[in-house]
């Protein structure tokens, strides 16, 4: 399986942007997927959460109110649209497969990974 996360750019403060992940050579149709995002300098960190069938959609508390999770199973894709966008939201995105029942909000519990979609919110 391969993931392709692409809809990164630069955007100013207050800004929208909208994150699409597409699998390949296999299916993401079914299993839990994630996004985290990694700052320079620190930890790749958990962004939001959707399961298999759509129905459970979970966000980091800094995200919450501002980004929405989504998925089409018919088209593999997982999209992440961010809105009221911070200096501090700066990062490489990824998206993720989820595998493993360890936690979801660890990394740990994910197996195929994108390649990552840079976002750059100026102030």
């Amino acid at each position: 399986v391969q993931l392709q996360a692409s809809g990164g750019g630069l955007v100013q403060a207050g800004g929208s942007l909208r994150l699409s992940c597409a699998a390949s050579g296999g299916t993401s149709s079914g299993y839990d997927m994630g996004w985290f995002r990694q700052a320079p300098g620190k930890e790749r960190e958990f962004v939001s959460f959707i399961s298999g069938g759509g129905g459970t959609k979970l966000y980091a508390n800094s995200m919450k109110g501002r980004f929405t999770i989504s998925r089409d199973n018919a088209k593999n894709t997982v999209y992440l649209q961010m809105n009221s966008l911070k200096p501090e939201d700066t990062a490489v995105y990824y998206c993720a497969r989820r595998a493993y029942s360890s936690s979801l909000y660890s990394t740990d519990s994910y197996d195929y990974w994108g390649q990552g979609t840079l976002v750059t919110v100026s102030s």
